[in-house]
């Protein structure tokens, strides 16, 4: 907690210089000198965490049952095509990914917890368009769900930096980012679930239900998650606030990523040869080189806390691209086998996916026990998430499709959760503790950017080696082919993830011996 304490009394100078002193102060109160997780009974603190956790567990929810109704979907609008229909997926994690990093910002600006239910918020209401465009067309339907994705990417980091803020480093706060973690699995299957059951209705109802229960959460937010330490910010002028807020980077920083994103999803349907794909490609690599020489050179307070980013972290981050572009991969893909090529209903499908929950829950104990009591290293921790990863994707992708449930697939269930609940909290602790308590919205920011960034950037990728290996996919072996194709890409992403963790282990090894 010291150590914790001196970088903030650090920061807060070199934050006040970035802007000139004059124009913003930053003065921790009296409540930075303790944590806030030590004046919470038992009963408080779990309704605490359970709400914080809802962020998590609605993100995954949303994805969830969106993806096991593509062809719902798509059946309403007339849409039969899998890149397009994967638009209702991509589009989702892209916002998610691209504005996490500056939602983490505000969130060290104006308050974690005022941000957290700023997002719940907007998160309902664009759960609730997303529903209401049965009424029109699918481009609203897919607008809806790229907007409903800021949702997430506002709750997300300042989620994880009330955590951050509010437990000291130790076995408690890694058990809370445990929990963190292994809500994902479990959301994921409850929304697969009820998105099933409501379809049976009418499935925009999967999407209204959503929005009433985030619309429940933003108000219990508000109760149950105690007033946080603050800080006065007294900007004189715009100029104080673009400093603070580094606009020009945010802005810049998005575009670029919004850009490359787009062209690798658009890709498949399109062809790379088409200036629709080949423009937004050039742009947002030019952009992001802007990007970087702006966060190095110009802005006093940028995004990205470069200073945190050692060896080590950019290690675990590496390894989290790659892990989470093979999860990304491996849901998508899974699903459309499983509807398309067995001919499963929403529901049946769901029901498959039930052991990731069970699995999800067990990898979360398990992991903090690891980075808690057991004090393992995190290379070694990363080292079986990558391994997990690798496994449940090989798995799956050599399954035969007349294979009974209990062989592979049932195994990639349980195997998969551990690559996701051992590599995020792992992650996030790490980043977490290297950074000061009132930069944890950016830190946070960091794990979360390069999580989803890294789902929404599997599927473009796998769905370009989908349309070169499924012919025509009229047929279905056509089909199984494409399917199969996206996967061997998630399994080479996962092995190249394992082999960038099997260095890294090497080397720390190494040096322990010497």
């Amino acid at each position: 907690m010291d150590s914790d304490q001196e970088k903030a009394a650090q920061a807060s100078p070199a934050l006040d210089a970035g802007v000139d002193g004059d124009a913003l102060a930053l003065r921790p109160s009296a409540a930075d000198s303790t944590w806030l997780s030590e004046s919470l009974s038992l009963p408080r603190e779990s309704i605490f965490v359970a709400v914080v956790c809802m962020a998590q567990f609605c993100t995954q929810a949303a994805f969830m049952g969106t993806l096991v109704l593509l062809r719902t979907i798509g059946t309403a609008f007339n849409i039969t095509s899998p890149p397009q229909l994967a638009w209702l997926v991509a589009g989702y994690s892209l916002t998610v990914a691209t504005f996490i990093l500056f939602s983490g910002r505000l969130g060290d600006v104006f308050g974690y917890k005022r941000m957290l239910i700023i997002g719940l918020s907007w998160f309902s209401l664009w759960s609730l368009i997303a529903g209401l465009s049965v009424y029109s067309n699918y481009r609203l339907a897919v607008f809806s769900r790229v907007l409903q994705g800021i949702g997430p990417a506002i709750c997300l980091p300042n989620a994880l930096a009330i955590f951050g803020t509010a437990y000291p480093p130790g076995h408690r706060k890694a058990m809370v980012f445990a929990f963190f973690g292994a809500v994902a699995p479990i959301g994921a299957v409850f929304g697969g679930t009820f998105a099933s059951l409501l379809t049976l209705a009418w499935w925009p109802w999967a999407l209204w239900a959503m929005a009433i229960w985030l619309a429940i959460l933003a108000v219990a937010g508000s109760f149950a998650i105690p007033r946080l330490p603050t800080r006065k910010i007294r900007p004189r002028d715009w100029k104080s606030w673009v400093r603070v807020l580094d606009l020009p980077g945010a802005f810049v920083g998005v575009v670029s990523l919004v850009l490359f994103n787009f062209a690798w999803t658009q890709a498949p349907l399109d062809g790379w040869g088409t200036p629709t794909v080949l423009l937004p490609l050039v742009l947002g690599i030019l952009l992001f080189g802007l990007f970087a020489f702006i966060e190095f050179r110009l802005s006093p307070m940028p995004l990205l806390p470069f200073d945190v980013v050692n060896g080590e972290v950019a290690f675990v981050l590496a390894a989290m691209v790659c892990g989470w572009a093979t999860f990304g991969i491996w849901t998508l893909y899974l699903v459309q086998m499983l509807e398309d090529i067995r001919h499963l209903s929403p529901l049946l499908t769901t029901a498959w996916f039930c052991p990731v929950a069970v699995a999800g829950a067990a990898a979360a104990v398990v992991t903090g026990k690891l980075l808690g009591p057991m004090q393992a290293r995190p290379p070694v921790v990363m080292t079986l998430a990558l391994l997990a990863f690798t496994t449940g994707a090989i798995l799956t992708t050599l399954a035969p499709t007349d294979q009974l449930y209990w062989g592979q697939i049932f195994v990639s269930m349980l195997v998969m959760p551990f690559g996701m609940d051992m590599s995020f909290p792992a992650a996030t602790l790490i980043v977490s503790n290297a950074v000061a308590k009132e930069n944890q919205g950016v830190g946070a920011s960091l794990v979360n950017t390069v999580v989803n960034y890294g789902i929404a950037l599997g599927v473009g990728f796998a769905g370009t080696v989908e349309v070169h290996v499924h012919g025509h996919g009229v047929t279905t072996e056509d089909r199984l082919a494409g399917f199969r194709g996206a996967l061997f890409m998630g399994v080479g992403l996962a092995s190249l993830g394992l082999v960038v963790c099997l260095a890294f282990l090497a080397r720390d090894r190494l040096r322990s011996r010497r």
